[in-house]
């Protein structure tokens, strides 16, 4: 294994679709909400379960089952990095993705975007194996502290979960 590689991401939320899909199970259902008359004939609505966490990601906005079904898979993408943490020690390297996607000091990914779940699993993974220092989190992720913060506050869950867990620890909480 080449040294100067960053390691790779070992979170749900980094694994390709069809990789997660495999680890989840799917229901699908008859939901109510705007279609018209042919809303509730088929079964659009998706939910996807993490098996490994339980963890469900669930869309019903279109008639469209595929369309339900790529809402569902990045909701529950979105939902495994906000609260399943993959820690394995004090030590934060940035992945290849990270370092494309933060470019001087600046984490550039909308909160839309394909990328955006694995960037916040990261991104909560540093925090966490910091301390909740986001401070010394930002400075291993090579981004600023205001970037890394409002990198994260744009998930009012996620940012949620880091106030939460600096309370407990006696740290002052984190504004967006």
């Amino acid at each position: 294994m080449n040294s100067s590689l960053p390691p790779p991401c070992h979170h749900p939320a980094c694994l390709n679709p069809e990789q997660l899909l495999a680890d989840c199970v799917l229901r699908t259902s008859r939901h109510s909400g705007p279609g018209g008359q042919h809303r509730n004939k088929v079964e659009t609505a998706v939910e996807l379960i993490h098996q490994p966490t339980g963890i469900t990601g669930f869309a019903a906005e279109t008639r469209s089952q595929d369309s339900n079904r790529q809402m569902a898979l990045f909701r529950l993408r979105l939902q495994l990095a906000i609260h399943l943490r993959t820690t394995a020690s004090a030590q934060v390297y940035p992945s290849a993705l990270w370092q494309k996607r933060c470019q001087k000091q600046r984490i550039v990914c909308s909160e839309r975007h394909f990328d955006f779940p694995a960037l916040l699993a990261e991104a909560l993974n540093a925090v966490d194996a910091m301390q909740f220092d986001v401070r010394r989190a930002a400075a291993a992720l090579s981004c600023s502290t205001s970037q890394l913060v409002r990198f994260i506050a744009r998930i009012p869950d996620a940012l949620q979960l880091i106030n939460a867990e600096r309370q407990k620890r006696g740290q002052r909480k984190l504004l967006p």
